[in-house]
């Protein structure tokens, strides 16, 4: 008796979501897996180095809500694959994990080595290729993909290269491509806000932190998410005290310095930057401060404006745009146009905010395409 051979899958692109849909397929077909460069090279700066694996966000559709793009696609790949599906996957393979208080979660480990290291150990029957795809094409039914250094034939081919390699693959076979804009980034702002560089406030319960270029931290990522697509030059405005009743602190505090007063809510660098933006003088006692002043300095407290003239590449890893959505399939990952051609990952139109969920579209669309891979075969 004959025995039938096993589907054949190539992987292109050994980031995250390669990497996990090759361990999930391994079993059932014979997967190869190509990247020119050093797999799952891309998780290591995840973090901070500490790789934030997941966010602990435990109803799917909640957890969607945290994508500017993509959030209904991922409907059906987030309530097949979510977060707990997620931390069963890691502990399976010896990676375990905490949640810390902002509900980000981390490696006990804290290290990104340590999660690439357990991932690649895991691919035990996977075929690990380091050459870069060049071309692939469809053959009746099957795919030629070429390498810088050969030629295979494949039955079935999943992208994916992130959202920083070159769309040409899927633009071959007729996918359109939005196109990627930096997302996640810090924004250059005019000149003079060089000025505070390295002050850090709060805005929004996030940090806000000012630099030589312009304005960065958390907030600020999640604001360049948000506004991605939106034309420079724009403006934004920070509130950095909320509700307070400033007449009243300067009736309590009369023989206070304004500078002292207003450090007592931001730092005493950016107290000083807006009195003089106020044209206040930094020793002025707070009962000389009239109506019209308290409104100035309380103006730029609750109300701090500046222009985004464009981004800060430094450090960016995250980009919106990619293969548009409704090309694919969100119950198998699969092309709608062609049939053996999957997509996951960042490759993919979808993009989240910080804190674990950029990886988390990795993980669960590539548990998806897998399993879609695999139920094509018992049709």
């Amino acid at each position: 008796m004959v025995q039938e051979s096993r589907c054949s899958v190539a992987i292109v692109g050994g980031g995250p979501a390669g990497c996990v849909c090759a361990y999930f397929l391994q079993n059932e077909c014979d997967v190869t897996l190509f990247d020119g460069g050093k797999f799952l090279r891309t998780l290591l700066p995840t973090g901070g180095g500490r790789c934030n694996l997941a966010h602990a966000e435990f109803d799917f559709k909640e957890l969607a809500k945290n994508y500017p793009r993509g959030e209904k696609f991922l409907y059906s790949v987030f309530s097949r694959f979510g977060t707990a599906e997620t931390l069963e996957f890691f502990s399976h393979i010896g990676v375990e994990t905490y949640i810390q208080d902002d509900l980000r979660i981390f490696p006990v480990s804290d290290s990104s080595a340590d999660v690439r290291e357990h991932i690649l150990q895991a691919l035990c029957n996977v075929n690990l290729v380091k050459e870069q795809v060049v071309e692939v094409k469809s053959r009746g039914n099957a795919f030629v993909l070429k390498s810088d250094k050969a030629e295979y034939l494949f039955d079935k081919v999943i992208i994916a290269t992130g959202g920083h390699a070159s769309y040409d693959i899927a633009k071959s076979f007729g996918h359109t491509v939005i196109e990627p804009k930096k997302s996640l980034v810090g924004l250059i702002t005019e000149a003079y806000v060089s000025e505070l560089a390295g002050v850090s406030l709060q805005c929004g319960g996030e940090n806000v932190l000012f630099t030589h270029k312009g304005v960065s931290g958390p907030y600020i990522y999640r604001i360049s998410s948000l506004k991605a697509r939106d034309k420079f030059p724009y403006k934004l405005s920070f509130d950095f005290v909320g509700k307070i009743d400033f007449q009243n602190m300067l009736n309590l505090n009369p023989h206070k310095s304004v500078k002292n007063l207003v450090s007592e809510l931001v730092p005493k660098s950016f107290a000083e930057f807006i009195l003089k933006k106020a044209d206040v003088s930094l020793d002025e006692k707070c009962h000389k401060i009239d109506g019209k002043t308290r409104d100035k300095i309380l103006e730029e407290l609750q109300n701090f404006t500046v222009t985004i003239t464009g981004t800060d590449n430094t450090g960016e890893v995250v980009t919106c745009g990619g293969v548009a959505l409704d090309g694919v399939n969100s119950k198998t990952m699969e092309s709608k146009l062609i049939n053996g051609l999957y997509f996951i990952g960042e490759v993919l139109d979808i993009d989240g905010f910080c804190g674990g969920f950029n990886l988390q579209n990795c993980w669960s669309t590539a548990f998806v395409a897998a399993c879609g891979v695999k139920s094509a075969l018992s049709v």
